[in-house]
């Protein structure tokens, strides 16, 4: 490819990293707002948040981009840029599914420490904010690193608004070059490479989180059950079976 055609590339793949930054934001805050909600003791705030999760999760997300885009000019007289289309119509439904992450994160924390919290006198937010969170958002970590690899690909949808991301600027220089082949094979390749640090970033942070509140990530099913043989006591009775020998 000629210069020209690679800086088209590189100006794509700004343009994908920016709308996945700015759609990761908004469907973080959406997860944490909507998955807190849908753990309230109010039933009217459960509802609100339990049927905004199902719209979402029940729409196309390209169909959300054109009605984004094509349908709310029509209804109130003023037009989103592509990038900010693409951003809303992004994060609003994934933020519906991680909204279902963070919701499934909470319920799982031992019920003793809502009880304790309870026990000392905490308001609900300092329960959440103090003892739930901080036990729930590592165990969120995985998921997240799912749905963020899922929101990365879903970028692609926003070409149809003729947004220059990375999948519409390939489809330009495969038109100049006349080259299907290779031109998809390289943008299966970088979005593989965006996609692979995209996990290791986000296996660092699990791990940091996870030490925070003294908690190990996960290292193999072979260190899983050396650490259940020593607290049982295998280790030490084939040591002393050894020696008896």
């Amino acid at each position: 490819m000629t210069s020209g055609l690679w800086e088209l590339v590189l100006k794509g793949i700004w343009v994908t990293v920016q709308l996945l930054f700015f759609s990761a934001l908004l469907a973080g805050a959406v997860s944490f707002v909507v998955g807190i909600a849908r753990t309230s003791r109010l039933w009217i705030v459960r509802f609100l948040a339990g049927f905004y999760t199902e719209v979402f999760r029940g729409t196309s997300a390209l169909i959300m981009i054109f009605w984004v885009y094509f349908v709310l000019p029509l209804a109130f007289g003023w037009q989103l840029v592509p990038m900010w289309a693409g951003t809303l119509a992004l994060g609003l439904t994934y933020g519906a599914y991680g909204s279902e992450i963070v919701r499934g994160a909470l319920n799982a924390v031992d019920p003793a420490q809502r009880e304790g919290g309870i026990a000392l006198s905490f308001t609900p937010w300092q329960r959440m904010r103090l003892i739930l969170l901080p036990q729930a958002v590592p165990e969120m970590i995985p998921s997240f690193c799912n749905l963020l690899i899922e929101l990365l690909k879903g970028t692609a949808l926003v070409s149809v608004m003729g947004m220059g991301d990375l999948t519409f600027s390939a489809n330009l220089v495969r038109l100049a070059l006349q080259q299907s082949a290779e031109v998809y094979t390289y943008v299966l390749l970088i979005y593989f490479v965006i996609a692979f640090l995209l996990t290791r970033v986000m296996r660092g942070l699990e791990k940091r989180l996870k030490a925070g509140i003294g908690k190990e990530p996960e290292r193999g099913a072979s260190q899983r059950e050396l650490r259940r043989a020593e607290s049982t006591g295998v280790g030490a009775g084939a040591g002393a079976a050894g020696g008896g020998a």
